[in-house]
Formats: C-alpha cells, sequence, structure tokens
C-alpha cells in the first residue's frame, strides 16, 4: 500500500468513526498485529519520547532475524530494494531519495549543507530543533519566530523574516511539541512562493496521524521541481525509533548534494526492517488505531482536570499544567511516569506521548495524584 491508499484509508476510518470502525478497543485486542507492547527497559511509563510501544511488528522483527547472516556485509549490499520501494511509495524516482540514520540525520545533514558560513535559517519556535541547534554549530544564524496564539507557525512573520542571507525555511508539520496542523491551503501556497527565494524544508515525522481529508504531503511539490525537501521517518507509526533509519525527498540535484553530508547512514537490519514495515499495512493501522484510542484518552484525562490542551494530530497531547515543567517532569517521575523535556519559551506546559493503554492508566492515576 503506498501512502496515497494508506492515506484513502485514513480518511474513511476518520471519517467512519475510527476505534468504532474496527469494532472498539476490544476488536483491537483480539486482531492485535504488533508484539507485546515494550517495557523492557524501563518499569515506568515511558511518555517523553512519542514513540510507538507496539513495534517493531512481528513481521518486521521476523525480516530482521532473517537478514542477521547479512550483518557481516556493508549496506550496500542490501540497500538498492529498499531505496526502490521508498521511491514507489513516494511517487518518485530513486534519485529523488537520501536513505539515512533516522529522520534526524536527514535534518543534521540538511542544517550543516545550508547553514555553513553564516547561512540563516528560519523556523517556528518552539519546533524540533535538531537541525536549528546543529546548524548554529557550523556558523548558522537562526531566526526564531514565536507560534502565534493557537500555537500554530506564524507564516505570515516567518516570510517577513526572508531576506537576502536566508538558505532554508523550516516547517515541522505537524509541529512538534504543540501538535498543530497548518490549513493545506495556507502551507501549500506558503512553501510554493518562499521556495522562490530560498530552500523550504517540511519536516513530516507525524504525517501519517493526521486525518483531515486529503491533507497533502509537500512531496508534490518536490515532484513539481519546486525548492522543497521533506524528511520521512520509520520511528513513528512504523515503531523503529531504535533501528534508525528515515529518509529525505528532494529535487535530483538537490538529493545528490544533501548525500555528501550524510554521515552515519544506516544498517542492514535497519534497511530489511524499513523494507518489511512498508509492507505491513495491518501493522500500519493497528498503530493509527491504538493511537486515536490513547490520544482519546489523554483527552479524558484533562477534561477532568479542566487542563488546557492543544488538540493534536500526532502521537502526543501538549497541555499546560500552570506549574514549572521541570518541577512537573519530577514530581511525574515519582509517580513512575516519564513526560516530555522543557520547550522554551512555555515552561509551564507538558508534552505527553501516546503509549499503551496500561501506560494512559498510568499516566491519568499519576497526573491526578499529582496536580492534588
Amino acid at each position: 500500500m503506498n501512502h496515497i491508499d494508506r492515506r484513502n484509508w485514513l480518511k474513511t476510518f476518520a471519517l467512519g468513526g475510527g476505534l468504532t470502525m474496527l469494532g472498539g478497543a476490544n476488536a483491537l485486542a483480539f486482531t492485535n498485529p504488533a508484539s507485546k507492547p515494550s517495557n523492557a527497559l524501563l518499569d515506568v511509563a515511558k511518555l517523553n519520547s512519542n514513540e510507538n510501544p507496539f513495534g517493531p511488528s512481528p513481521k518486521v522483527r521476523a525480516a530482521i532475524t532473517a537478514a542477521f547472516d547479512n550483518a557481516c556485509r556493508y549496506p550496500s549490499m542490501v540497500f538498492r530494494p529498499l531505496l526502490e520501494k521508498i521511491a514507489e511509495t513516494e511517487g518518485v524516482s530513486t534519485d529523488h531519495i537520501v536513505v539515512t540514520g533516522g529522520s534526524t540525520e536527514g535534518l543534521k545533514a540538511v542544517g550543516l549543507t545550508y547553514g555553513l558560513n553564516g547561512g540563516e535559517l528560519i523556523a517556528a519556535d518552539p519546533t524540533f530543533q535538531s537541525m536549528m541547534t546543529y546548524a548554529e554549530n557550523f556558523g548558522a544564524y537562526v531566526h526564531r519566530v514565536p507560534v502565534d496564539e493557537n500555537m500554530q507557525h506564524d507564516l505570515k512573520e516567518m516570510e517577513n523574516r526572508v531576506n537576502g542571507k536566508t538558505r532554508l525555511i523550516f516547517i515541522c508539520n505537524p509541529n512538534n511539541p504543540t501538535g498543530t496542523l497548518l490549513d493545506k491551503n495556507d502551507l501549500k501556497s506558503f512553501c510554493e512562493r518562499t521556495s522562490e527565494t530560498a530552500m523550504v524544508f517540511s519536516d513530516e515525522a507525524y504525517y501519517d496521524f493526521i486525518t483531515e481529508p486529503d491533507y497533502p504531503s509537500m512531496v508534490e511539490l518536490v515532484k513539481e521541481g519546486k525548492n522543497v525537501i521533506v524528511s520521512k521517518t520509520f520511528s513513528k507509526v512504523y515503531g523503529l525509533a531504535g533501528m534508525r533509519i528515515g529518509y529525505l525527498v528532494a529535487r535530483p540535484d538537490i538529493a545528490k548534494r544533501l548525500q555528501k553530508s550524510v554521515m552515519a547512514m544506516t544498517n542492514v537490519l535497519a534497511i530489511e526492517a524499513a523494507k518489511e514495515a512498508l509492507n505491513d499495512d495491518e501493522f500500519y493501522k493497528f498503530s493509527v488505531a491504538k493511537n486515536m484510542e490513547a490520544k482519546q484518552a489523554i483527552y479524558n484525562t484533562l477534561g477532568d482536570l479542566e487542563l488546557p490542551y492543544v488538540k493534536s494530530h500526532t502521537n502526543f497531547v501538549f497541555f499546560k499544567t500552570g506549574r514549572p515543567i521541570r518541577d512537573m517532569m519530577m514530581a511525574m517521575e515519582k509517580e513512575n511516569v516519564l513526560i516530555g523535556r522543557p520547550f522554551p519559551p512555555f515552561y509551564e506546559w507538558a508534552r505527553i506521548s501516546t503509549g499503551t493503554m496500561e501506560d494512559m492508566k498510568a499516566f491519568d492515576k499519576g497526573l491526578k495524584r499529582v496536580m492534588g
């Protein structure tokens, strides 16, 4: 199933009532295509890193195990089939694709490429900072534009910051940590205009969790030859955060330039895992459904406590506690629940990731105790 088919399924799923279509949570438990949820690392509810606790799927685990015989070989021996599968999924040729060690390596490679020697970048604030902080290490200047009153990217002000030194504009959509989603028409027109004068980067790590009908990926602009780069990851909906594999989609001449800045690349086991993940539609649908179930549980807890929150289009929720975030982190850790780090300037807000329903119960119990 390619991205278009999965988007059509997600549209039907959302419009049809989500979990109701699958018979509710009991049906999900009965037809679970996932491995046992992971708590091997910690006896706590780990809700601070936006991970998928149900991955890797059994099919992906089998692919990883089968790949061990090739673990003594360099990745180039098994790389081509994955490259072709990603290109097919995105509807582009293979020379549009740059495979990276997680999408974070892709972000850093782009930050290095466009930030060297005083290049200027523009980004929302707060947003996912890996690209910007890495680029600053190499002399880049970053214009950080505060999000608006709805915690959305302030596209108008971001466009106002564009000048002759601007080399790249970074958009994380849906945004981390706020979980907000830009209007699809505003996003597309913004990218079309600004890509005439600078490179536009669209971080789509959470794209698979969007339920809005016909919401476009900016890969469509890449296909039109625009100065646009898109990043995707296998860490979220596919549950492969620990494998470290992602990719960039860009015009071939841009992709060739970016490839020179990639250092870690990836490995044989991650390649086979990613290839199988793209074929595992059952687990993909399961992950989306379980995320919606857990997110609703978070909304219910916050509603009980009358705590403000931002409607999320991701696998996490950003909410206001009214208390210093570091105090909240320590207090929740005592309840065996890990929550997200500080995201300045919103020091009285917290980010909570979705998890298993057991995790959600621990969050509910812990937060109600902490908030008194």
